[in-house]
């Protein structure tokens, strides 16, 4: 998958994002929903989606880690810890955003878009295989349309 978004372009769900493993998809698709809402919504539903977003992540990374610990999955450290720096960064956004510094929400949700799909390339594709691998035996198999294929 290309890694690098393009940060003027609404961040959207597609099959790059994919994979394999269900329930990490599916809170991926919920995490990429939100953060494209932040991109193009008015400064003043920032704070709003924003809260959603923490909200969202400490679910988000809360799960993924107990699938961590639970099979102590061995790169497990790196991957919480960066889980652990975008909540704190969420939070000291939000702090800010409260004091009317709409520039800096604006960067960090462009941080996330860039962010994001270098993160699910490398640790959480990891994460799913040994997800998929533990649960079934095997490596998920993805399917990707052309058109995401080609951008990949």
């Amino acid at each position: 998958m290309n890694s690098m978004q393009d940060l003027n372009v609404q961040m959207k769900w597609r099959d790059a994002y994919v994979v394999g493993y269900g329930p990490m998809d599916h809170i991926h698709e919920e995490f990429v929903g939100i953060v494209g809402q932040m991109q193009t919504c008015a400064d003043e539903d920032l704070s709003e989606l924003l809260q959603q977003f923490i909200r969202h992540a400490r679910a988000h990374f809360e799960e993924e880690n107990n699938w961590m610990i639970e099979t102590q999955f061995p790169p497990r450290a790196c991957h919480i810890d960066q889980h652990n720096a975008v909540l704190n960064s969420a939070m000291e956004v939000q702090q800010l955003l409260m004091q009317g510094d709409y520039a800096m929400c604006r960067k960090f949700v462009h941080a996330l878009v860039d962010w994001f799909p270098n993160h699910t390339d490398h640790l959480d594709s990891a994460l799913a295989h040994w997800m998929f691998k533990r649960s079934y035996g095997g490596k998920p198999m993805v399917f990707r349309t052309i058109e995401d294929s080609q951008m990949a």
